[in-house]
């Protein structure tokens, strides 16, 4: 079994908690469903990134609302590059799995698609 990374990342329309919480939810949700993870024990842990334009609430939240009680999480905020894109959220977790590295399915959802017009949930 190895550690595998896991890629994700979504936009929210605005700074306000319940929208941040629902989007990362539905990331969370999404990236679990479609790598087949069904038990938080095989995730050794979660790094949420913001731009610095969302304040509101952490992301880890959600993740906590979802059952991840265990896993350690982490929360920091992305380099402010001019002209990146807002309001966004960005997932990595490190997750313990016999699949490859090209059998991972990393998500990007909403405005967040643009970011990786290469990956199959951006398509």
């Amino acid at each position: 079994m190895s550690v595998r990374g896991i890629r994700g990342a979504t936009t929210v329309t605005q700074d306000e908690s319940r929208e941040v919480l629902a989007a990362t939810r539905a990331l969370l949700e999404q990236v679990l469903e479609a790598n087949r993870i069904e038990n938080f024990e095989d995730i050794v842990s979660v790094f949420f990134t913001t731009t610095p334009d969302l304040i509101s609430v952490f992301p880890a939240e959600a993740a906590r609302e979802l059952g991840m009680k265990s896993v350690p999480l982490i929360c920091a905020s992305e380099i402010a590059v001019k002209g990146a894109m807002p309001r966004c959220i960005r997932v990595m977790l490190h997750v313990n799995t016999d699949q490859k590295q090209s059998e991972v399915v990393h998500v990007y959802l909403n405005e967040a698609q643009k970011l990786r017009p290469d990956v199959a949930s951006a398509q």
